[in-house]
């Protein structure tokens, strides 16, 4: 019961810490948790958008690395043929 008395402090903590570390490149997120598949739904969406602003992309393979993965895909692929399977 004497925890309760505190309650308007802990919401106005909990308000300061949000506005304080939530900035525009960085931002916090408050998902309703009451049914799970919303919470999923409502934080693949938050992903998606997020993503989708930043415009994610794979870095350019060195053309050595290139040319070393590209052989070795073809030595797998080689194992996995019916000719060399001997």
């Amino acid at each position: 019961m004497r925890e309760r008395g505190y309650w308007d402090e802990y919401q106005q903590a909990f308000d300061d810490m949000l506005s304080r570390t939530s900035t525009k490149w960085a931002p916090w997120y408050v998902v309703p948790a009451d049914h799970k598949w919303y919470s999923r739904l409502a934080t693949a969406a938050i992903l998606v958008t997020a993503l989708s602003a930043i415009n994610p992309n794979y870095p350019a393979a060195d053309p050595a690395v290139r040319d070393e993965m590209a052989q070795v895909r073809e030595e797998l692929a080689a194992e996995l043929s019916p000719a060399g399977s001997g």
